[in-house]
């Protein structure tokens, strides 16, 4: 016996995929400029993350519980919410199709989808997570097992992670090995304890004036960083970590024995975007570095972390992003020209230790951009306190309102 689907269709004047950082801030600027503005944002989650505050969960510095709200309290008034999956886009045609069977026509798109984490790329990971030392801050479900595993850590090998794709938050799988690492030190076993981080990329992070900066904590933290290490495969069983190695000799296969791992996962556009006429070759929105807009279906913009916008994808690019976005698309509504450019603006906090934060600003020119008259490589504590309180209120209290704030430590970066 089959079950038809039924089709229902609504039109609006713009849809926003994505109820996360970028759709909330681009739903809430539109609406502060033009509060009639038919607006629908299609979001499937109950609830809302502060997903930067999830690297001090695993460090034991945040309550996991704090780092939620519910999405009715945050989507603005005025808004139509379809809390569906988008699971077909059809540009030609200005439709966005659900999960459910409803399809949302519009006249304007903007897509605002965030990242997909894809735990199956890594074999054995997803039987493993969780439990025996194997662990991540990358979904809410895991995070607090990261301070468990760490708090209960008696000494051995603590690997720690980064993988051969983009991801969200790039400096996150550094900041939770070096909290790893003071708390090792606090309990008395970092002596008998080795931490390694296993990098896929060549560099431990891609501005040089950072990367020469980590590299000097790394060394005096005693950490082995082991780069073009990219992890394939746990074996649980043996508590194995499988490596695919680049050398001037081609791929080898490495591995290594743990006793705690953090996994920072290979992500990618979600699946809807990379099947879809909006994606780019490497599967992500096709749009604009400069104006957002889309590089083929002009009434299209996107930006966050499912854009290909080549920055860091963090709060702090969409906090960029944003406002570039909405001023665009209410010129092309008015049919006037698109003139905001976005320079590629983003900022990393790099976590260093307990109370050490490295303020990272930089824009598409990969060359530090402070915001301040301070020496940005320098690690400082009243960094790690924006970190750790001011950039959470900003968050839920100024950027998912829309109300403007200025660059840098007032630009909601994660």
């Amino acid at each position: 016996m089959s079950t038809q689907v039924i089709s229902e269709t609504t039109v609006h004047k713009i849809a926003i995929v994505g109820g996360g950082a970028g759709g909330i801030t681009v739903a809430a600027q539109l609406l502060n400029k033009n509060p009639a503005l038919d607006i629908a944002i299609i979001e499937p989650s109950d609830k809302h993350y502060y997903q930067p505050a999830w690297t001090l969960v695993g460090g034991g510095q945040y309550k996991i519980e704090d780092t939620a709200r519910n999405q009715k309290d945050c989507i603005p008034a005025g808004v139509t919410w379809i809390k569906d999956y988008a699971v077909d886009l059809d540009p030609d045609n200005n439709t966005v199709t659900t999960k459910g069977g409803q399809q949302i026509r519009y006249d304007y798109l903007v897509l605002a989808p965030g990242i997909q984490i894809n735990w199956s790329l890594i074999k054995g990971l997803q039987e493993s997570l969780g439990k025996d030392g194997v662990c991540s801050n990358y979904a809410y479900q895991y995070a607090p097992y990261t301070w468990e595993t760490i708090e209960k850590f008696p000494g051995g090998t603590a690997i720690f992670t980064y993988p051969a794709t983009p991801i969200k938050c790039g400096g996150a799988p550094q900041k939770i090995m070096y909290m790893a690492d003071d708390a090792f030190r606090q309990k008395g076993v970092r002596d008998r304890s080795n931490i390694i981080y296993c990098n896929a990329s060549a560099a431990i992070f891609p501005i040089k004036a950072y990367a020469d900066a980590l590299m000097k904590v790394v060394d005096r933290k005693n950490i082995d960083v082991k780069p073009q290490y990219n992890l394939k495969e746990i074996k649980a069983d043996s508590k194995e970590a499988i490596f695919d190695v680049t050398t001037p000799e081609g791929v080898q296969e490495v591995a290594i024995k743990y006793d705690m791992i953090h996994v920072t996962p290979p992500m990618s556009a979600p699946d809807f975007i990379k099947q879809s006429k909006l994606a780019s070759e490497a599967g992500w929105v096709n749009v604009n570095k400069e104006t957002l807009q889309h590089n083929v279906y002009p009434n299209v913009f996107s930006l966050g972390d499912a854009s290909s916008l080549p920055t860091s994808k963090t709060a702090a690019a969409i906090r960029g992003q944003a406002p570039v976005l909405v001023q665009n698309l209410l010129a092309l509504m008015a049919a006037d020209e698109i003139e905001n450019q976005y320079d590629g603006y983003t900022c990393c906090p790099l976590i260093t230790g307990y109370g050490k934060t490295m303020f990272a600003e930089f824009d598409y020119e990969k060359k530090p951009n402070p915001t301040f008259p301070l020496e940005p490589t320098k690690e400082r504590y009243i960094m790690w306190l924006v970190k750790k309180y001011l950039l959470p209120w900003l968050y839920w209290n100024r950027m998912l309102k829309g109300k403007p704030f200025e660059r840098g430590l007032l630009k909601g970066s994660t």
